[in-house]
């Protein structure tokens, strides 16, 4: 979802947005969207589903282009975009941690991921960013900002350190989460919303949250 808004947020696109439960998803919602996922979006009643498909379509269709125009780098970004699921999962895994004792593998396996960003963002940048491909944000960095988002919150009661370790990845982030169409993209209700799922998941950064 949210990195649907970034995107529209960037071109400046009009937009309504609905929130979904997902733990009780409505019999309308899933009626368009096949695999029971956000985000959806509908454009003339026509619903496009998944992310990166959604993310393709708005930069096919509303200018600025935020692809790179180059064929080469385009792929390599859209390569990098793909790289997603894995970069979450891991990065989720400390997030997400059920304890203090679970936190050092959660973090181990995270640094393998930080550790091809942080060569990423040394190796496919043509200029010195801040955003992935240089000086304007593009769909990698839209696709990542999210992930960064939440792990910025546990971290602050985490204090794993974790980013200290990547320089460019630190960097990047700060340049994500400083972003006004990156903040603006999470509803208004968002860190109340994310610590009660820390709290439904039992984790541990949920534990530190409510001893602090």
């Amino acid at each position: 979802m949210q990195r649907a808004v970034i995107l529209m947020r960037a071109k400046d696109v009009e937009f309504d947005v609905t929130y979904i439960n997902l733990r009780d998803k409505p019999y309308w919602f899933l009626k368009i969207s096949p695999h029971g996922k956000v985000p959806v979006l509908l454009v003339d009643d026509q619903p496009l589903f998944e992310s990166n498909a959604i993310a393709e379509f708005l930069d096919e269709m509303v200018t600025p282009q935020l692809h790179p125009a180059d064929p080469i780098k385009r792929a390599r970004n859209r390569a990098w975009t793909d790289f997603t699921p894995t970069f979450a999962a891991n990065l989720n895994s400390v997030t997400y941690a059920k304890s203090k004792e679970a936190l050092p593998d959660s973090v181990a396996a995270a640094r393998k991921v930080l550790d091809r960003l942080e060569d990423a963002l040394k190796n496919e940048r043509q200029e010195d960013g801040p955003y992935f491909n240089g000086p304007h944000l593009s769909l990698v960095d839209a696709a990542y900002a999210p992930f960064l988002q939440r792990f910025n919150i546990a971290e602050q009661v985490l204090k794993t350190r974790l980013l200290e370790e990547f320089p460019n990845v630190k960097a990047w982030s700060e340049t994500l989460l400083g972003d006004a169409r990156v903040r603006a993209a999470l509803p208004e209700k968002f860190p109340e919303e994310f610590r009660a799922n820390l709290k439904r998941r039992e984790t541990y950064a949920w534990e530190l949250l409510a001893e602090a």
